[in-house]
């Protein structure tokens, strides 16, 4: 019975070593492919920064020497100013679909492995996924948030969800990072407004259960809970303006949600700002009640003054950014609104 079973094996064995073969002989073939693709790569990069570095300095020497020059010199400066510009922005198209080094903070967090996504597919896909994992844990969040603030009440819970703003923002800083690095449009105060966010969320972890903590405790747990109410809307707003203007072809599909207004969800404004104008204002009642806190002559902790002033700073990014956004569009479709062609319409 055994040698029967054995034979059988060995049959199998048999039937499979053509297989095995072909496997073998593709896999070579791959890692040639494989070794090529990644020399290529080089050379491609190579090509680009030396493209760069000349039309660089053509544009340089055409703007020394475009203001002597006569009519139709100037035009055919113009000519090769435009030609110069259209090329820059070939070798910037090329450059994204070549592997990158690493910024500062992926370099130190994942050291020198590449996230580099080349494929426009996997690119959409991981910022798909992002924003999956952004409303998934503002779910998470706002349980979390609403059974601390009404049923629970102790240090142990607080701190398990205070780890949980923790990594999460953590997380956050290092997966925008990514999606910068391959494209995303994220950039100035929102990136920095993630960093203090971390550290405020670490802030409240360490924070001892003294008296100066439980007196701001209910306070934070309920701006909790509206965070992650205004989040979860946010989500599906900003969703949903992405969603019709990349189907109109007006965005890039790298373009991912953030925490405040941009210039692409000026559609249904009357419906977010409201939440977001509360929310703002909320950090900055949270920074002057902990400005009172630590005034308090049983407050000893330096977490207090340092909490009150990120979440001041907080209030004031936030503010500057969302009112400079609005009045640069309010302006834009003023400009727009008054212009001959729409006074002719």
């Amino acid at each position: 019975m055994a040698d029967s079973c054995l034979t059988g094996f060995a049959e199998e064995i048999d039937d499979l070593a053509k297989e095995y073969e072909s496997m073998k002989e593709l896999h070579k073939k791959y890692k040639d492919k494989l070794e090529e693709v990644q020399s290529m790569q080089k050379k491609c990069a190579t090509l680009v920064g030396h493209q760069k570095k000349r039309y660089k300095q053509i544009a340089e020497g055409i703007k020394e020497k475009s203001p002597g020059l006569s009519g139709e010199e100037k035009a055919k400066c113009n000519e090769l100013k435009t030609l110069v510009e259209d090329r820059k922005k070939n070798c910037i198209e090329v450059l994204d679909t070549l592997p990158r080094s690493n910024n500062f903070l992926l370099s130190t967090t994942l050291g020198p492995v590449s996230v580099s996504i080349l494929s426009k597919k996997d690119r959409f896909a991981y910022k798909e996924e992002y924003e999956r994992f952004k409303l998934y844990l503002s779910i998470i969040m706002l349980v979390g948030a609403t059974i601390n603030t009404f049923f629970i009440k102790n240090r142990i819970c607080d701190a398990c969800y205070h780890f949980l703003l923790v990594w999460f923002y953590c997380t956050l800083v290092i997966r925008e990072s990514i999606l910068r690095h391959n494209g995303s449009r994220i950039k100035g105060w929102w990136v920095v407004h993630h960093y203090l966010t971390v550290m405020l969320t670490a802030i409240l972890l360490i924070w001892p259960d003294s008296v100066s903590y439980r007196m701001f405790r209910n306070q934070f747990m309920l701006f909790s809970l509206y965070l992650s109410v205004v989040q979860l809307i946010q989500y599906y707003y900003q969703s949903g303006c992405l969603y019709r203007l990349r189907a109109l072809g007006e965005k890039s599909d790298m373009y991912i949600t953030v925490e405040g207004f941009q210039n692409w969800m000026w559609r249904g404004l009357t419906f977010l700002l409201p939440f977001l104008f509360v929310a703002y204002t909320w950090q900055l009642y949270n920074a002057y009640s902990l400005y009172h806190i630590a005034k308090h002559p049983e407050c000893n902790e330096w977490m207090v003054p340092v909490a009150s002033v990120i979440f001041l700073c907080l209030f004031l990014g936030n503010m500057i950014t969302t009112s400079g956004v609005i009045l640069t569009k309010f302006k834009a479709m003023q400009s727009t609104s008054s212009s001959p062609k729409n006074k002719g319409s």
